[in-house]
């Protein structure tokens, strides 16, 4: 099959969602008790910009000061007390920041807002091809057998997309390009998220790009929550969750730490006591609970935010960037300038070929305001000149926060994707190598692979022949999560694969 024909099969997928959805609408920002919102807004490009930065600098500063907190605090918070923000060397790449930082600049480059599925397997394959786990190592695997996004984040195709954290360290950009845009954000966020997760994980999507969004308008974090649960499937774990988390903060909160044990006992799906079950330090449920939490008891302190996300653990490094990040927008980098802490302008590029080698903290910006401006206009926005100041400005027209992207149903779409795959099956068979390594790999996570080893011997034994040359993907089948990759290993186990 065409790599053309992939792509078109790619969006058909990512339309799936839409078409599974519910139809049900979350609550209204009257049925929340939000003030009906503004239509526009009006705010100088130096204080667009210095937010945009701000929002940058602070997630750089979750992301790399959080490194040494990363995984270290299960069962028991963590005891950080003496913390000083700081990157005295400069930044440097980390998937939390590397990922997006691929898209911006090639959204930049092309000046296309939506990159084609089949370009962002090129960006991967030329880019992305180290300091990626669980999901993301997947999804590029799955790019090995000519498999494009959406598809390589399907949760029926990748074992990890049902709960990772991608879809919120890989969002967090697409809300700083979109400011007061909640729903733009949100879908930028799910778009390019949908890489590698699914279901779950993109409403992770929606709430923080939404939340990120907002910050640009509003200074209460009440109110930026408050947006987030709006942009929401109410019928979502994530709904019930934050909408849990921000109850107990208020029952609790001068008590942090009984906070953090309500988190651990109602969303630990395997206790996590002892960070052994990758499930827990690597979903959802915990790492989303945690950077609400750290947000709403760092009370717009940066510092003080870092230093909640860092004690309440898990995949601390994550939710300390996505937290910073909203707290950043709302103090603009200015302001973290002005704290005297050591940041050298510096994003060192460690870990992705291709990419610059001369990128700064400052240029990474410079690719993010770009785009943000080119959204402001693209969705009716206005840019002139102040009378009283003369200062170069926009007329932002606003969003109100949505859920854009509701549950799936089912969540796998396995129906639909059987619907779409199989068919193609005869093609690829008598195909390229990589075909028939698709081939095989489909059948084996649709359950078609005992009908195909029944109806067409011959050319079942080829297909997973060529299969059994991704030695790779194979290990990363037999070394899927628990309960989520039980599915996939005994297939595979069945169709004669081996670790």
């Amino acid at each position: 099959m065409h790599k053309s024909s992939l792509a078109l099969l790619a969006f058909t997928s990512l339309l799936l969602v839409a078409q599974g959805c519910s139809k049900k609408k979350g609550p209204t920002a009257e049925e929340l008790g939000i003030e009906p919102p503004r239509t526009r807004v009006e705010i100088s490009a130096a204080r667009l910009e210095d937010k945009i930065r701000g929002g940058l600098l602070a997630e750089l500063l979750g992301n790399l000061d959080g490194l040494p907190h990363e995984f270290k605090y299960f069962g028991e918070p963590g005891s950080v007390e003496d913390f000083t923000p700081g990157l005295p060397e400069g930044a440097r790449t980390d998937d939390d920041t590397d990922i997006e930082w691929v898209y911006v600049s090639e959204m930049q480059k092309s000046g296309e807002l939506f990159l084609a599925p089949e370009r962002i397997t090129e960006l991967w394959k030329a880019h992305v091809n180290g300091g990626i786990w669980c999901a993301n190592a997947y999804a590029r695997q799955l790019m090995d057998l000519g498999l494009d996004p959406p598809l390589t984040g399907m949760i029926a195709l990748n074992p990890w997309s049902v709960f990772n954290i991608s879809g919120q360290f890989v969002c967090e950009s697409f809300g700083l390009i979109a400011p007061g845009m909640p729903q733009t954000a949100a879908m930028l966020g799910t778009y390019y998220t949908h890489v590698t997760i699914d279901g779950e994980p993109s409403q992770a999507a929606q709430l923080f790009t939404t939340m990120i969004a907002t910050a640009f308008i509003e200074d209460s974090l009440e109110s930026i929550l408050e947006a987030g649960l709006l942009a929401l499937d109410p019928r979502s774990a994530h709904f019930r969750l934050v909408s849990q988390v921000r109850d107990w903060y208020h029952q609790n909160p001068g008590d942090w730490r009984a906070t953090r044990k309500l988190i651990m006992d109602n969303y630990a799906v395997y206790g996590n006591h002892d960070g052994r079950e990758t499930r827990d330090g690597n979903g959802y449920e915990l790492n989303t609970a945690s950077t609400v939490a750290a947000l709403l008891y760092g009370a717009g302190d940066l510092k003080e935010t870092l230093r909640r996300a860092f004690n309440f653990g898990w995949d601390a490094d994550c939710n300390a960037a996505t937290a910073a990040s909203i707290v950043g927008v709302i103090r603009g980098r200015s302001w973290i300038e002005s704290q005297g802490w050591k940041i050298e302008d510096r994003y060192r590029n460690t870990s992705r070929p291709g990419m610059p080698e001369d990128e700064t903290i400052s240029s990474y910006g410079d690719r993010l305001v770009e785009l943000a401006q080119k959204i402001i206009l693209a969705q009716g926005g206005e840019e002139f000149y102040a009378a009283s100041t003369k200062e170069k400005s926009y007329r932002i027209k606003l969003q109100q926060p949505a859920n854009v992207e509701p549950l799936p149903e089912p969540l796998d779409r396995l129906e639909s994707l059987r619907e779409q795959l199989v068919p193609l099956f005869d093609l690829w068979l008598g195909g390229s190598a990589e075909e028939r390594a698709r081939a095989a790999y489909l059948a084996i996570c649709l359950g078609e692979a005992g009908s195909l080893a029944k109806d067409k011997p011959a050319e079942w034994e080829k297909a997973r022949a060529e299969l059994k040359k991704h030695t790779e993907l194979i290990k990363l089948i037999f070394d899927s999560p628990a309960h989520a990759g039980e599915q996939i290993k005994e297939r595979a186990a069945a169709a004669g694969l081996k670790k």
